[in-house]
């Protein structure tokens, strides 16, 4: 396939509908990870009282692993719907559902004030949390990918992926300056519940920028044509969820195997890490917390340069080093937290979180060059979403379960290798997608998929031509 040939917009206009998805997902991810901050810090002992301390973690990490459960929920109805109607319009109720579901955990009674209801209240808002995120990422991604310029798509794709990094600061410094600012007893009793707040004005700042910014061209150009096609007596599209199976489901498992060493890696460094710092090694909480919060803010950094880097050499390349490197990275991250002191644990953290970032970083566009328009939320969702399931959503809990079982780090070091060569494997499988063109494929067309060896892609009149995209393996 030629270059792409899509013409960049004007730089005012991606500029700000970059900062539209980067501000938004920093909202949604720091409703997210405020949680796990706070499963590991405060919530076994306010909603899991009674039980042996690593007990109440466990518990706690469960009720946070329900979040990921909602996920892939999220990701069908969020995808059907943003294939159909558009990706502002879902991008916009996905932050208005998670906002609203953070600053309820604000206001929620512990178990000391209404017994076995608090845990089920703290599900039930986690679960809303879950279904927003499950809906907010493809949205956010796709909404810069088809309107960037196709040459810098990896950089530009990259940037609402630093929301995630950007939430977790955020989260991770409210947090870090709460509990120093405050007393243990004081940040227990009610001082936790101020970052959760907080998250109100967030959410108002994020609609804000966000409502200003136009539909994605791209799906505005595939959703006249399908029109267009329907005026004309042509049939029925099919639901985005059926096409997607139907003629991506080999693009859907590879985005899965690639999101294992990525989701499982970065919760065990950044949510897990408090757990095995506290517990373990015997560190603060706010040496812990300092720790992720310094090397979020490098990781925020690094994501646009593996982006960009991915323009240059390729998706693959980048994301196969990052999956590399947090395998061999295993066993020196534990070493390094076992040393007792702040200064090997952040280089633990940071380290770690590189090697996460070159997967990360090129993910976006990855993912959003594996689909069709008219599937692409769908089907970019569902690979990132359903994979959360069997990775993020168990990690910090099996992560603390082996602990509790071996009292040793030796098998969850294991467990991030293993993941990291399920990556390695699916990633390997796939074909370089960066030279592909958004805007050649209509809503009911075959895309090429992006299994090696499979170069078909789909012609103007929406059947299949023998076109292979360049940069392949």
């Amino acid at each position: 396939m030629a270059a792409p040939a899509t013409s960049p917009p004007a730089s005012a206009n991606l500029r700000r509908i970059v900062a539209a998805s980067l501000i938004g997902t920093t909202v949604e991810w720091y409703d997210f990870f405020l949680y796990g901050s706070a499963a590991a810090l405060v919530f076994n002992k306010l909603f899991f009282p009674g039980s042996d301390p690593l007990v109440g973690t466990l518990l706690s990490f469960l009720t946070y692993a329900v979040g990921f459960a909602a996920r892939p929920l999220g990701a069908l109805v969020f995808g059907h719907y943003g294939d159909r109607l558009g990706r502002k319009k879902l991008l916009v109720l996905s932050l208005l559902l998670m906002g609203g579901a953070t600053f309820a955990i604000g206001l929620l009674p512990t178990h000391a004030t209404v017994g076995t209801a608090a845990p089920v209240l703290l599900t039930a808002l986690r679960l809303v949390q879950g279904f927003a995120l499950g809906g907010e990422w493809g949205g956010a991604v796709l909404l810069v990918s088809e309107h960037g310029d196709a040459r810098r798509r990896g950089f530009w794709a990259s940037w609402p992926q630093t929301g995630a990094p950007a939430g977790q600061l955020l989260a991770t410094g409210v947090l870090s300056v709460m509990t120093a600012l405050l007393s243990d007893a004081a940040f227990t009793s009610w001082g936790w519940r101020v970052p959760f707040l907080l998250s109100g004005v967030l959410v108002i700042v994020g609609l804000w920028v966000r409502l200003s910014v136009d539909e994605s061209p791209v799906f505005r150009a595939a959703l006249a044509r399908a029109e267009a096609r329907r005026a004309e007596g042509a049939a029925l599209e099919r639901m985005p969820l059926v096409a997607v199976l139907r003629h991506h489901w080999r693009d859907v498992l590879i985005a899965m195997g690639a999101r294992m060493a990525e989701n499982i890696s970065y919760y065990v460094i950044t949510a897990f890490v408090l757990v095995y710092a506290t517990s373990h090694t015997g560190l603060s909480q706010q040496t812990a917390l300092n720790a992720v919060l310094i090397a979020s803010a490098l990781h925020f950094a690094v994501i646009p340069a593996w982006g960009a880097l991915s323009d240059r050499i390729g998706r693959r390349p980048v994301y196969l080093l990052g999956a590399a490197g947090v395998g061999v990275w295993a066993f020196p991250f534990f070493a390094l937290v076992d040393s007792h002191h702040f200064g090997p644990l952040l280089l633990a953290v940071s380290v770690g979180l590189v090697f996460h970032g070159a997967m990360y970083a090129p993910q976006a566009a990855f993912f959003a060059e594996m689909f069709a328009t008219r599937m692409r939320y769908s089907g970019a969702s569902i690979g990132a979403q359903f994979s959360s399931v069997a990775a993020g959503a168990p990690a910090p809990l099996i992560a603390t379960a082996l602990l509790a079982d071996y009292d040793s780090p030796t098998p969850i070091a294991l467990y991030v290798i293993a993941a990291a060569l399920l990556t390695l494997l699916a990633v390997g499988v796939a074909r370089e997608t960066r030279s592909r063109d958004l805007t050649a494929v209509d809503g009911n067309a075959v895309e090429g998929s992006a299994v090696a060896g499979e170069g078909r892609t789909a012609g103007p009149d929406g059947g299949a031509s023998s076109a292979v995209p360049s940069g392949g393996a």
